[in-house]
């Protein structure tokens, strides 16, 4: 029943050899290749239930044959104690994520981001973060801007695209995301069914 659950799968170009290149994601759903490094990453959208700041979700370098917790932990070793029978044997495994973005979020498409957008924006990762349905104060519901530096992301997340949600009314909710050859950051909006182009 859990075939190809909560898992990271890799093919050959002709989509052959299946094989499973990271496991216990819960959800991830953005991918996006460094182009400093080769490095892939991902966006996650984390576990409900243990209330509005738990659990984050996060973006991650994803390494090849790693474990990330699902569903025995998250965010490493905490363990999720709804998850029955246990399994600190796969806990004491779970690699921590890189950065997270905060709880609910709903983190969907990522993409690097390119000197075209100028020099603050010129290395690191935009998000689009969907936007909360189970959270007392909404989050999310926005575009951001991680700063990546010497390969690793630094700092707080920058709003990058704003105003999808404004006094508790709902215009709009980021989806994918991704750079055009001119540099420019494309958005799409799942709830206006616009896709939107952000240039400097």
């Amino acid at each position: 029943r859990e075939h190809r659950r909560a898992v990271i799968l890799a093919f050959d170009p002709d989509g052959k050899n299946e094989r499973v290149f990271a496991s216990g994601i819960r959800n991830p759903v953005g991918l996006a290749i460094q182009p400093a490094t080769g490095r892939l990453w991902t966006s996650v959208n984390e576990r409900d239930g243990l209330g509005d700041n738990l659990v984050p979700d996060y973006m991650t370098s994803v390494q090849e044959g790693g474990f990330y917790g699902w569903p025995w932990s998250y965010w490493g070793g905490n363990v999720d104690t709804r998850v029955q029978p246990q399994r600190p044997d796969k806990v004491a495994t779970a690699l921590q994520p890189d950065y997270a973005l905060g709880s609910h979020v709903a983190a969907l498409g990522v993409a690097f981001s390119s000197p075209a957008m100028g020099a603050t924006f010129a290395d690191g990762l935009f998000v689009g973060e969907h936007g909360s349905w189970n959270r007392a104060t909404p989050s999310g519901y926005k575009v951001v801007f991680v700063r990546f530096q010497n390969g690793r992301p630094v700092g707080q997340p920058v709003d990058f695209v704003t105003g999808f949600q404004v006094d508790g009314k709902t215009f709009g909710r980021p989806v994918g995301v991704t750079v055009d050859p001119r540099g420019a950051l494309i958005v799409a909006d799942d709830l206006s069914n616009v896709v939107w182009r952000v240039t400097p």
